[in-house]
């Protein structure tokens, strides 16, 4: 597809949203037409599937269900946001995706990756990222300073260990298209970083 397509990941505080924007902004200041995303969450069906998920108030859901409530919020996401944009040759910049589906349920949960991938491949129609940054910050450091914590949040240290050493397996897999820095540190030094890497990918 014409298009260019960014994901942030990483775990729960690690200034994802920050570099969101950012790059959004500088993007869109080059002349570039850029769509701004999340997962879960960012259609009218995933904003339903995102109070499910991570309200405290849906109890005790299963790790299969709540893997195939991410995956329909997926599937939604990619045909309504995210493929349309990318035909339209726009610059797609989206906060989680297919990556935090694995670390989390499979990770995290876990529940067996290779059925997790599967289940994310089959919901997106296999849409790969053309990068992916994953923000890396320790598990005390991120959710440290947090008080109201969701359902995901709230999952305990060791789940969120689990998910943060496998975003970093994820990426050391495939190193040409993952861009991995220390997150919360220097907001500019990250930024530059991030721009620098996706200006090789722009036309």
């Amino acid at each position: 597809m014409p298009g260019l397509f960014v994901v942030l990941e990483g775990g729960d505080g690690a200034g994802k949203s920050t570099q969101l924007t950012r790059l959004a902004a500088w993007l869109r200041e080059a002349g570039h037409e850029v769509v701004v995303t999340y997962e879960p969450g960012d259609t009218r069906l995933g904003a339903t599937i995102r109070t499910l998920v991570l309200d405290q108030s849906s109890g005790d859901i299963t790790p299969r269900a709540e893997a195939l409530l991410y995956a329909a919020d997926k599937a939604q996401h990619v045909y309504e946001v995210v493929r349309p944009a990318l035909e339209a040759g726009k610059v797609v910049v989206c906060d989680r995706y297919v990556d935090s589906m694995i670390a989390y349920q499979a990770a995290g949960r876990s529940q067996d990756a290779d059925e997790i991938r599967g289940l994310a491949d089959w919901a997106t129609g296999a849409l790969v990222p053309d990068l992916t940054v994953v923000l890396d910050v320790p598990v005390e450091r991120a959710l440290g300073e947090k008080t109201d914590l969701d359902r995901m949040e709230s999952a305990g240290a060791d789940f969120h260990a689990r998910v943060r050493s496998y975003f970093l397996d994820l990426a050391s897999q495939a190193p040409a298209r993952y861009l991995v820095l220390q997150g919360r540190e220097d907001r500019d030094a990250i930024e530059a970083a991030i721009r620098a890497r996706v200006e090789t990918l722009l036309p």
